[in-house]
Parts: structure tokens; C-alpha cells; sequence
């Protein structure tokens, strides 16, 4: 064998030997690492649950928003809720259409509102 073709075969056994001692390795260093530890690790990033995202909204109702029980007018509103405030939407429904909009928010502390007066602050909240 000349030496050029001698060389590529001496890489080729090289490049082999690591790889089969990076396979060989993988295992050992798995079964030593603890599940949930360091900065990459899946466990670590999924044990804790996610941030709960609270969707606020501010009423653009004048003077004040109805806030009902059921996602239409039909019933007597049970409070209201003045201009400008903002209030935590829990999801959002259709229902009744206010305005040519059929969207109702459910609201964290209960009852529900028209979408139609609400500006979303920090995004829209998902279906009920």
C-alpha cells in the first residue's frame, strides 16, 4: 500500500474508534446524570407548571359595562362595571351578538361581558 492511501486508512480506523467509544460512552454518562439536574434538562423544564397568563381587558363602555350571567342580553344584568376599569378575563365564548360581535368574555371574579366593550390589553383570551 503507498503511503497516501495508507494514511486514509488509518483516519478511517481512527474516526471509527471515536465513534464507537462516543457510543459506548453515552450510557454511562446517561446512567450517572440525575434526571431534573443542569441547565439543559427536559425534566428540569417541565416538572414546574407554566406561568398562568392573566388576560386583562379595560372597559370602553360609557358610562359603565353589564356584566350578566349568561352570554346575552336577555337577563337583567346582575352589576356593572365602570368605564376604564380593567378586569381579569378568565375565556372568552360566543354568544349573543353585541354590535356585530358575537364574543363574550367569562371574567375571573364571575359573570359575563360583551367582547364588543372590551379592549384586550395583553392579548386575547382562549375559548371557554
Amino acid at each position: 500500500m503507498s503511503a497516501p492511501h495508507a494514511r486514509h486508512g488509518i483516519v478511517s480506523v481512527l474516526a471509527g474508534v471515536l465513534l464507537a467509544g462516543t457510543a459506548l460512552a453515552a450510557p454511562a454518562v446517561a446512567a450517572d446524570h440525575q434526571a431534573g439536574t443542569g441547565p439543559a434538562s427536559f425534566t428540569a423544564q417541565t416538572d414546574q407548571a407554566p406561568a398562568a397568563v392573566v388576560f386583562r381587558g379595560r372597559v370602553i363602555a360609557h358610562p359603565a359595562l353589564n356584566v350578566r350571567k349568561t352570554p346575552n342580553t336577555k337577563y337583567k344584568p346582575i352589576r356593572s362595571i365602570p368605564y376604564g376599569t380593567v378586569v381579569d378575563i378568565k375565556c372568552k365564548s360566543n354568544g349573543e351578538v353585541v354590535d356585530g360581535n358575537p364574543r363574550w368574555y367569562l371574567l375571573k371574579n364571575g359573570g359575563w361581558v360583551a367582547a364588543r366593550w372590551i379592549e384586550n390589553i395583553n392579548g386575547t383570551p382562549p375559548w371557554c
